[in-house]
């Protein structure tokens, strides 16, 4: 057997096979046969020829004893040979045979559909079509991956840094107000990677516009906008470059802006988000009315979700306003026009312990306001500083010569330091009572420049008139405000107001030629003191301040019909009583 048929049997099994009987042999050959043709009959390969051969104990009928099972298993092993040998060749051919033998597939993705879920099962068709949707990733090309928005961020800090340096000027030392700029987009972003990257309907839901609203409303119209416009380049790497979400927002924030206008009620938020919403619905409509993969349904989804996003919007922006301007110290148009109101404490303070300043403070407003509308300065809160700049005066209202009714002055019986500090000390009393109210760092400015670092000059020419006399030498300093100097233009517009209002009061001009001689010699002595070196303003801007002031004061010192004297008619039965109170009113 070993020399016919190649088998290889120990010599246990070889005797045992020896000592069989014919019929057991016989049955061992048999079984031997139908397990080898078992075995044979399906592919046996050769990388699996070691599992086949080993699986062929398995096999042996239960009819023979444990030796015989053992020899036809040995047996049966030793004559199994590899019968499926791998054809490369053929194998190509008959796969492309397969491949073109199966019809093609076509399945279509809609933006922001899932592809596949999360814990689900990778079919071969999911594979494909992440392949062919770019959405597997290989080795990670950083240089790739980061560099273009790396480039945009850049691009955007320069163009930020370009117009705060070429047009806000006046910003680039106030880092309270950078940081507020900076940190809204900084915010906004955070948002914008949550609710609009990867979504469908959210990203019409964000409310981007509420960003530029912001700023526009606590800072400037125009920094709002152009903030808004570098925004939306930001937003478009979010967004996965979709240009309707850039567009949506990027319109979005100019109409609102555009809208809310000078915002000095709560209802103008409300008509601000009314006209974004109508603005989104009718770009939205634009945008996708003729797209072929939206159905109905999905249309209303979108134009609910704008119209939606106005409310939100709106609401966001009254509640951003409300809570970051006491954080950065900003003053809103809304705070500026309660603080407005003549039943503020320290305004019925100033009036019933110094009724004269506050009215000189009511004509500073006039004065001051009107020149802010004519160059393009906040002019609210200038109305509102004005009102406010002299508060101080209140502490000691009889030193102050629009207080003093009686003919006693009681500087008279003061040197010129002691008299001079008095009256500076306004400025130091009025800003703590203005911490103590907690009023906004805007209005503070008001009180503590509307002065600059002028000289008390009445007291001061006293001082040197003594020090002549006595031969002592009069330092300046003690007789000049603490400051700062202006440094805004709408300080410097307090500080020129209160000086033509007080001086017009004190010389009391007859002629328009008379009130401008007396403002251009304000301005021009301010300028020879650089009281206004640090607050921006140009000389068109001081020459249209000029022009306000001597029309407003026009209207101050505007002539009046003097009337006759009642005098009783003869024949006339009217009695003195009511001949008073006929008297005609001026």
């Amino acid at each position: 057997l070993q020399l016919n048929s190649g088998a290889n049997l120990d010599p246990d099994s070889a005797q045992t096979l020896l000592n069989l009987p014919e019929a057991r042999w016989q049955a061992v050959a048999t079984d031997t046969l139908r397990v080898l043709e078992t075995t044979l009959r399906d592919p046996v390969r050769a990388a699996a020829l070691d599992a086949a051969r080993s699986a062929t104990a398995d096999r042996i009928s239960m009819l023979l004893s444990t030796a015989e099972g053992r020899i036809a298993a040995t047996m049966a092993a030793q004559w199994i040979v590899p019968n499926s040998l791998y054809n490369e060749p053929a194998t190509k051919l008959a796969r492309q045979a397969a491949l073109d033998a199966t019809p093609t597939v076509n399945q279509n993705f809609l933006a922001g559909q899932t592809v596949l879920r999360r814990g689900s099962i990778v079919r071969p068709e999911d594979l494909e079509a992440l392949t062919q949707l770019g959405l597997l990733r290989g080795s990670t090309n950083w240089l790739t991956l980061l560099l273009p928005p790396t480039l945009v961020v850049l691009l955007v800090t320069v163009l930020f840094a370009l117009y705060v340096r070429t047009q806000l000027p006046e910003y680039i030392t106030n880092t309270r107000h950078l940081l507020f700029v900076i940190f809204l987009v900084h915010l906004f972003l955070l948002g914008a990677k949550v609710l609009v990257t990867q979504r469908v309907l959210l990203p019409f839901l964000f409310p981007g516009a509420a960003l530029g609203l912001l700023i526009a409303v606590a800072l400037q119209p125009q920094l709002g906008l152009f903030t808004s416009v570098l925004f939306a380049i930001l937003l478009s790497l979010v967004a996965d470059g979709r240009l309707d979400v850039t567009l949506f927002h990027l319109a979005g924030s100019m109409l609102a802006i555009l809208a809310v206008g000078r915002a000095e009620r709560v209802n103008a938020y409300f008509w601000s988000g009314v006209a974004l919403a109508a603005g989104n619905t009718a770009l939205l409509l634009t945008l996708h009315i003729a797209d072929p993969v939206l159905d109905w349904p999905g249309l209303f989804q979108l134009l609910g979700a704008g119209l939606a996003n106005g409310l939100v919007t709106a609401s966001v922006t009254l509640l951003g306003l409300f809570l970051l301007s006491y954080v950065f110290d900003i003053t809103t148009t809304l705070q500026l026009v309660e603080l407005s109101r003549p039943d503020h404490p320290l305004l019925l303070q100033l009036l019933r312990a110094a009724p004269g300043s506050y009215q000189h403070s009511l004509q500073v407003s006039n004065l001051a306001e009107h020149a802010a509308q004519q160059i393009g300065a906040n002019a609210l809160l200038v109305r509102v500083g004005a009102m406010f700049h002299d508060i101080g005066k209140s502490v000691r209202p009889e030193y102050f010569i629009e207080n003093q009714i009686e003919t006693v002055n009681p500087h008279d019986s003061l040197d010129p330091y002691t008299s001079a500090r008095i009256i500076i000390d306004h400025v130091r009393a009025g800003e703590e009572l203005a911490r103590n109210y907690r009023l906004p760092q805007v209005i503070r400015a008001a009180i503590t420049e509307h002065h600059g670092t002028i000289t008390t000059q009445f007291q001061y020419q006293r001082a040197v008139q003594e020090g002549t006399n006595t031969g002592a030498t009069v330092p300046i300093e003690d007789y000049c405000y603490p400051g700062p100097k202006p440094q805004s233009r709408e300080t410097a517009l307090l500080l020129l107001a209160d000086g033509c209002e007080a001086k017009s009061r004190a010389e009391l001009p007859a002629t328009a030629e008379a009130i401008d001689k007396l403002v251009g010699s304000i301005i021009s002595a301010r300028l020879q003191q650089r009281q206004l070196v640090e607050a921006h303003l140009t000389l068109a801007d001081l020459e249209a301040v000029r022009l306000s002031f001597v029309q407003t004061l026009k209207g101050f010192f505007h002539s009046r019909l003097k009337y006759p004297e009642w005098q009783l008619l003869p024949g006339d039965d009217a009695q003195p009583d009511a001949a008073l109170s006929a008297t005609p009113s001026s």
